[in-house]
Order: C-alpha cells, then sequence, then structure tokens
C-alpha cells in the first residue's frame, strides 16, 4: 500500500501544534521543520513523532519547505501548517486518494477558515482552495519567500478533495497586525530583490481595490462584523505592502519631504 507523510513547517506553536497534530495521528509519518522555536513546540512534536527537525537558517517559506519535504519518506506528502486541522471528511478524502495511488494528479482541499470567533464563508475565503496533497517524487514547493505555491508541471492534473481543512488563523488582532507585518516585509523584500519599485499611490490604489473586491464584489458584508474588519484589515495589509516596498528604495541618507 502507499504511504502517507504529513510535513509542517513549524515556528513558536506551542498554542496549535498538539491540536493540529491530533487531527493526523494516523498519518504514517509525520515530519515536523522547527525554524528556531523559543517555546516548547519541538518538545510537543516529538510526542508525535521522532522525525522533528530544526532548521533555524530561515530562507523563507518556500526553502522551509523544500527542506521539510526532503526529510519525509512516504510515498505521497501532504502539506500542513500548524493552525490547521485535518476534518473527519477530509481524512477518507485523503485516504482515498492516497489508495488510488494516481501520482499525476495533485489534490486541493478546500479551506475554511476562523477569524475573530466565526468561521468566514465569503469575502473571497470559502472555498479556499489550496494544492497539499501530491506524490512526494514528482513535485515541491518552489523557493518564493512568502505565498509559495506548489509546483505543478507538465503531465500533472489537479483534483479536488471532499472535507474542510479547518484553518484558524489568528488568536487575536495583535497576531494578525504582527503576522501581517511578516508577510509584507517578506513580500518587499522578495520583490525587492527582483529589481521592482513601488509608489504609495499604487498601494492606495491596490488597497481600496482589495476592500471593494473583499466587502463587495466577494459578499463580505455576508460575514457580518468580522466580513467588514477583514476587508478593511486586508485593505490596510495591502497598502503596507506597497509602502514597504517603497521605503525600501528610497535613497540612503536622504529625507523625503
Amino acid at each position: 500500500m502507499p504511504t502517507l507523510s504529513v510535513v509542517l513547517i513549524v515556528r513558536n506553536e506551542t498554542e496549535n501544534l498538539a491540536a493540529c497534530l491530533d487531527t493526523v495521528s494516523w498519518a504514517d509519518e509525520i515530519v515536523v521543520m522547527d525554524s528556531g522555536s523559543s517555546d516548547d513546540t519541538v518538545e510537543i512534536a516529538r510526542r508525535y513523532t521522532d522525525k522533528v527537525y530544526v532548521e533555524s537558517d530561515w530562507q523563507g517559506y518556500g526553502i522551509q519547505r523544500q527542506r521539510a519535504q526532503a526529510k519525509a519518506t512516504g510515498d505521497w506528502v501532504f502539506m500542513l501548517d500548524a493552525d490547521e486541522r485535518v476534518t473527519a471528511q477530509l481524512r477518507d478524502s485523503i485516504e482515498a486518494a492516497v489508495a488510488r495511488d494516481q501520482r499525476d494528479v495533485v489534490y486541493a482541499v478546500p479551506r475554511l477558515s476562523w477569524v475573530f470567533g466565526r468561521f468566514i464563508r465569503h469575502s473571497g475565503w470559502y472555498p479556499d482552495y489550496v494544492a497539499r496533497l501530491y506524490a512526494r517524487e514528482r513535485t515541491g514547493y518552489g523557493g518564493d519567500r512568502v505565498h509559495e505555491k506548489l509546483i505543478i508541471g507538465a503531465g500533472m492534473r489537479e483534483s479536488m478533495l471532499a472535507g474542510d481543512l479547518l484553518h484558524y488563523t489568528y488568536r487575536d488582532m495583535n497576531h494578525y497586525l504582527v503576522k501581517s507585518a511578516h508577510y509584507a516585509a517578506a513580500w518587499a523584500q522578495q520583490r525587492q530583490a527582483q529589481g521592482r519599485r513601488a509608489s504609495l499611490s499604487q498601494g492606495l490604489l491596490h488597497g481600496v481595490g482589495c476592500f471593494v473586491k473583499m466587502y463587495l464584489l466577494r459578499a463580505g458584508f455576508l460575514d457580518g462584523r468580522q466580513g467588514l474588519l477583514l476587508a478593511l484589515l486586508s485593505a490596510h495589509s495591502t497598502f503596507v505592502k506597497y509602502a514597504d516596498l517603497w521605503v525600501r528604495n528610497l535613497p540612503a541618507g536622504r529625507v523625503e519631504r
């Protein structure tokens, strides 16, 4: 029978990791790649698997996922984050797909996010299909620092699994702001390295566009007050990405007026 490796990259996930790993304890193998946690993340991971590794030379999410996958030995990989939970229906779908063993297929799963006290079913957030289940020797993640994607090459096709992947995104407002700032910095750093530039007016236009798309075009208003808050926060985060890139390209020692 083909085997399954559940693979995670983690850092300081004491509050999430046990609840996450409880939902995948049935897998043939669990691989956890830590990036230098200062809490009990590593100790918690070792309660579930002996395949726990630490690689603190952070080079971005894509590279870290590549490192984690390199430690897996299963025929199939299911890439998981510590703030996610595999539902019973999704487990059944994953096991059925692995048993079929069609290695030219990459499987995407619908992700349902819990944000600020409710599951978000509109706002463009659901069904948030993410490609997560794939044959280990056929593909893997690209090297992007942030918003890394699974590579679906020629001769491969994508299919959808049934059952939600629950995503517990933000503990509170501070967690959102810290996480958002981290992603914005990684986004700006990556584009600066590519020679890209940005203006504040671009940031403003993209931010307004983000709000309109989420709250009006994608019916975020149906998610209640959380939908409004998410649209406003997402607009702010979008603006900050461009503002960060603009600041990084200012001449050294010059004060803009």
